[in-house]
């Protein structure tokens, strides 16, 4: 009896792993592209190895309009660990900008689209704070100035690659593909 439970516990596992795989190759292939300007990050956590720490500017525009003082202390202990919505603006090349902090029932325009933030220990974070790459290539990232994103209809972002200024991936071998 116990061998068929673990069976079926071990099938449900796996139908359960492949389910959320399906879904994030559907968020890849179908999810609007979106670019996010990255900030200047401390120079010593740039290039740790085989990652780069990434800071977005959209979140430090986000982080000056959450609401501070006595406000800001009851929203943080509410919002800490939980995550919010951001409208931005997406130019012709996909870069967003910030527009505001969504409201409820909030009517988007055309070209404005909903990101999903978190809030963690005080900062503003988006869906991850970190670029993994091959050994010894780090070279290759150091002119990132754009993580490329899709974003699904949740607000959901997947980080996809990084780009230059001037929306050239930056990937080994041939860097002649335009993102743009």
């Amino acid at each position: 009896m116990q061998g068929k439970i673990a069976i079926v516990v071990m099938i449900l596992v796996l139908a359960a792993i492949n389910w959320s795989i399906m879904s994030k190759e559907k968020h890849l292939a179908e999810g609007t592209v979106v670019y996010l300007d990255l900030a200047p990050i401390d120079p010593r956590s740039l290039m740790q190895g085989d990652f780069m720490a990434l800071r977005f500017r959209i979140a430090d525009e986000i982080y000056r309009d959450l609401p501070k003082s006595a406000e800001y202390k009851r929203w943080r202990h509410n919002v800490e660990g939980t995550d919010g919505l951001v409208v931005v603006e997406l130019g012709d090349k996909g870069i967003a900008t910030y527009k505001r902090l969504q409201s409820e029932n909030e009517v988007l325009a055309d070209n404005e689209l909903l990101l999903k933030f978190r809030v963690r220990n005080g900062a503003v974070k988006f869906a991850t704070n970190a670029f993994f790459f091959q050994e010894g290539l780090g070279e290759i990232y150091q002119p990132a100035r754009y993580g490329q994103f899709r974003v699904d209809d949740h607000g959901e972002l997947l980080l996809v690659a990084m780009y230059d200024g001037e929306l050239n991936i930056l990937q080994p071998g041939d860097n002649s593909d335009a993102g743009g």
